[in-house]
């Protein structure tokens, strides 16, 4: 990344920091009574001994939030400069490493990945769900210090080493990811930089940003091997796919950040998950959490106008939930894909496992039939059920 534009991001957060200081003081409290306290016109009291301690109380917030921008712009100071385009093969220490008997791929993978992020967890229950051995690089999500390397700094990333001219290979988009690694299990002598080739991506710009699209993400390249699926199956996948991500992801943050509170109780959850404390440092940790929580409360409430909620958001929540299950009972088989999970229950289970530690999963729980679905995918993920001989693909 360019160095003005990481600077402009820097700037950015400054601004939004500074901005939305006076509110800090509601939002760092989580007792009960400031809870129900009244919104931000409570700070135009005009008596002198209330101006006087609210000055105190106002400068101490003050340092407070000043000291994590400030450690946000020192620790991001690595992501201004310019490195190459991904042609680097990465060389990091990975936050843990997950080993498989059951792996008989032959392939040594790198996700780099936040613990949390719905795109990962989809493709962190496929890998589980059959049983690939993997290492996972926690990528710190202020500074994307750990994607230094490449030009594209989002996750999911999975690595593929010692494929290619580059003697490695850096999948984009959990669906490609998938998509990829499940046409390779149905034929292993492909050649993995030829099946990438099969995945194109497609480089646009909407104003500032760039947007990224793969316009065969949810295909499944089958070549000439026979297909055990009808093609009205194989479509029904590709749609339930289709609508976790376009669907059942955009409930997530206005339901998990609905509150100052829940969003402060939601990145403590990641930080433990994702084991925050031994991945960054005390300050990147404490910057993070707070700084995170109170940018993904404001951004909560626009996505929430953005993709047309309900007031009540978590009957959004419920509703998606809900149709899903309608779904599923009309089959009436364990999953959608018949006994076994295929890949829409793993990308909608991968999605709603990201906020299984959250308020908000604890209440879709109450208040629809998703749980047993849930529970049953769990488990068969947790078992690494499709590494199972009965299940492998010849």
């Amino acid at each position: 990344m360019a160095a003005p534009t990481r600077l402009r991001a820097c700037v950015n957060v400054l601004h939004q920091t500074c901005k939305d200081v006076q509110y800090s003081r509601y939002f760092l409290r989580t007792s009960k009574t400031t809870q129900h306290a009244p919104p931000y016109p409570r700070f135009q009291s005009t008596s002198h001994g209330y101006r006087q301690n609210t000055r105190k109380r106002t400068w101490s917030i003050f340092t407070r939030a000043s000291m994590f921008t400030l450690g946000s712009a020192v620790i991001g100071f690595e992501g201004w400069k310019v490195y190459a385009g991904g042609k680097v093969k990465p060389d990091l220490t990975p936050s843990r490493r997950i080993h498989m008997d059951t792996d008989t791929s032959g392939l040594k993978l790198t996700l780099f990945q936040y613990q949390t992020c719905p795109f990962c967890c989809k493709v962190r229950a496929f890998l589980d769900y059959h049983g690939f051995s993997y290492n996972i690089v926690e990528v710190n999500s202020i500074t994307k210090k750990q994607l230094k390397w490449s030009d594209y700094k989002k996750v999911p990333l999975l690595v593929l080493d010692g494929v290619g001219e580059d003697d490695f290979l850096a999948l984009r988009d959990s669906c490609v990811i998938v998509s990829l690694l499940e046409s390779f299990m149905g034929n292993k002598l492909q050649k993995l930089d030829q099946l990438h080739s099969y995945y194109p991506c497609i480089e646009s710009k909407e104003g500032r940003k760039t947007v990224y699209d793969f316009p065969n993400k949810y295909f499944i390249m089958y070549m000439d091997r026979s297909i055990d699926t009808t093609p009205e199956e194989r479509k029904e996948e590709r749609q339930w796919r289709n609508w976790a991500d376009s669907n059942l992801v955009h409930m997530l943050s206005p339901n998990v950040y609905r509150t100052r509170s829940e969003a402060l109780q939601a990145f403590h959850y990641f930080s433990d998950v994702g084991e925050w404390e031994k991945n960054f440092s005390g300050m990147e940790r404490q910057i993070v959490i707070y700084l995170g929580a109170t940018v993904m409360y404001f951004i909560g409430k626009m996505l929430k106008n953005k993709y047309k909620l309900k007031d009540d958001v978590r009957e959004s929540l419920y509703d998606s939930c809900r149709e899903w299950t309608k779904a599923l009972s009309k089959k009436k088989q364990q999953f959608m894909g018949g006994d076994s999970p295929n890949l829409a229950d793993l990308a909608v289970y991968g999605v709603l496992s990201s906020i299984e530690g959250c308020e908000a999963f604890q209440d879709a729980l109450s208040n629809t039939n998703i749980g047993p679905w849930y529970r049953r995918t769990k488990v068969a993920v947790n078992s690494h059920a499709g590494a199972n001989p009965l299940n492998k693909k010849s």
